[in-house]
């Protein structure tokens, strides 16, 4: 059917428009969540918030790292809505994983996803508009999930950027 990709900064409404827009879908909704608390309290929180406000009904799958095999699970008949690529990408780079690695796995999740016969929306944060990272490592990060959001942008029928919870649709 249709990929969209919602784009945008921390707290900018993006997870929110995800899940209403799968709350729309007449059938089953699989919503994977990439975010991995370890041992940060403060993210656990914000882990259990956002289940909070996913329906019942829908099935989460928590994976931080095998989105391409996530996605081969996937019914062709639920709608799927992946959050997020920040997370995922962050995960995959913890794990080892090279930059090649992370894009040569982006650009296979992101044609699977754009394939599927039924929508998927997949979520990711912007954080190229901000200051530049003091650390070689930050400055990889932006520059690799920037990258990363490039490949999904490509592959989306719909691009969005989420500002203060208002889309602004990319062309």
């Amino acid at each position: 059917m249709a990929l969209t990709f919602l784009l945008g900064g921390a707290r900018s409404g993006k997870s929110a428009l995800a899940v209403r827009l799968a709350s729309d879908w007449e059938g089953p909704v699989i919503f994977i969540a990439t975010a991995e608390a370890r041992d940060d309290g403060e993210l656990a929180a914000r882990i259990a918030r956002h289940r909070l406000e996913r329906p019942g009904g829908w099935r989460t799958v928590e994976e931080p790292l095998d989105l391409i095999g996530e996605l081969g699970r996937v019914s062709e008949r639920a709608f799927l809505v992946v959050d997020c690529l920040t997370f995922w990408t962050a995960n995959a780079l913890h794990a080892g994983w090279s930059d090649e690695d992370v894009e040569r796995a982006a650009a296979d999740a992101a044609a699977r996803a754009a394939a599927r016969g039924s929508p998927s929306v997949v979520v990711s944060n912007e954080v190229g508009m901000g200051i530049v990272p003091a650390t070689p490592l930050g400055r990889s990060y932006r520059d690799l999930l920037g990258r990363v959001n490039a490949v999904f942008a490509e592959h989306a029928e719909r691009a969005c950027l989420v500002v203060a919870g208002r889309i602004v649709e990319l062309t």
